[in-house]
């Protein structure tokens, strides 16, 4: 039998190189991978035209779409992206100085339903005891004008004060000027670095976090790997076998990062940062699977209801396609 044509697209992580090169073959399955550098290009593409039959896609508006009954995916539990948000909030000290002081201010974010700004609202109400319910949203791109990406998500089940960034000054720029007094989601403000009132809410973010994960368990995911219900339906062995795939690549990907007869990235303290990969996470610091993504991926879904971007928690069996064996 021909092996199943199959498009995957995602950005080429060092997790995804292998797949990307052919090193790795997923089994009865003839894979197209396709490079997107924008995780929002993909995410757009995907969810306003079913361009692909496999992508990494946004792991809040997949649970979002799945929540509001108009989801015509199915997921993985393979995350191509995570990541710790405490340093993706930048403030003007003249209006912040600590986190309740968001408290009623006008805050700009890339997307309000983008997983990196419910990560940030989460820890900021459940770590920090920030009410955020008059917090006035001021959406757009953090260091361009205009919008962020063309976004398809289902309507929020309550009322929020989200307003559109339709000056001709970046987010950066509103920050800046005072017009906005924080921004929070995936990206860095330009002004960052150049104006000495535009600072980190969380200065020493690494401490903060590493503290954050040892107390909670949680390490952020922010992508999942999403298939086309068409396909999985007609083909339910493709979602065992990229998982499979997934995490072969992976594993290639942690023992050529291991070996440091000649450093694989451009990072100087690189082995201090494997010595803490190990004394954090055992060795792998990304674990695909639900259980292994446990505390996690329910704080995600918890976040997700506390806004009122779905009514019920679905339970994380429900959230991801089950596994079967391959011939």
């Amino acid at each position: 039998m021909s092996a199943l044509p199959i498009s995957f697209a995602c950005a080429p992580y060092d997790r995804m190189v292998a797949l990307l090169s052919g090193e790795v073959r997923p089994t009865g399955i003839d894979l197209n991978f396709i490079q997107i550098a924008s995780p929002r290009e993909t995410f757009d593409r995907m969810a306003g035209g079913l361009e692909f039959d496999a992508a990494e896609f946004s792991s809040s508006e997949f649970i979002s779409r799945m929540g509001a009954g108009t989801c015509p995916f199915v997921a993985l539990p393979v995350f191509p992206s995570r990541m710790f948000r405490h340093s993706f909030i930048s403030v003007n000290t003249k209006a912040v100085k600590s986190p309740k002081d968001l408290a009623g201010k006008r805050v700009g974010v890339p997307l309000y339903t983008m997983t990196a700004a419910v990560w940030v609202r989460g820890l900021l109400m459940h770590e920090y005891g920030v009410d955020l319910s008059n917090v006035r949203w001021v959406q757009g791109a953090t260091n361009k004008t205009g919008a962020h990406g063309r976004p398809t998500v289902p309507p929020l089940l309550k009322h929020i004060s989200i307003e559109n960034n339709e000056s001709d000054k970046t987010l950066s720029e509103l920050l800046e000027a005072g017009e906005i007094d924080a921004i929070l989601g995936a990206e860095i403000p330009a002004a960052l670095g150049r104006n000495p009132a535009v600072t980190r809410l969380f200065p020493d973010f690494p401490k903060v976090e590493a503290d954050y994960y040892r107390r909670t368990g949680i390490y952020p995911i922010m992508h999942l790997v999403a298939i086309k219900k068409s396909i999985y339906e007609k083909y339910p062995f493709v979602a065992t076998s990229l998982f499979n795939a997934f995490q072969r690549a992976k594993e290639i990907a942690l023992t050529r990062m291991y070996n440091q007869r000649a450093l694989r990235y451009m990072l100087p303290w690189l082995p201090r940062d494997l010595d803490e990969i190990y004394e954090f996470f055992d060795g792998d610091p990304w674990p695909y699977g639900v259980e292994e993504n446990r505390p996690t991926l329910e704080a995600l879904v918890q976040y997700l209801q506390d806004q009122h971007l779905i009514a019920n928690k679905p339970t994380l069996e429900e959230l991801f396609a089950p596994m079967y064996g391959l011939e």
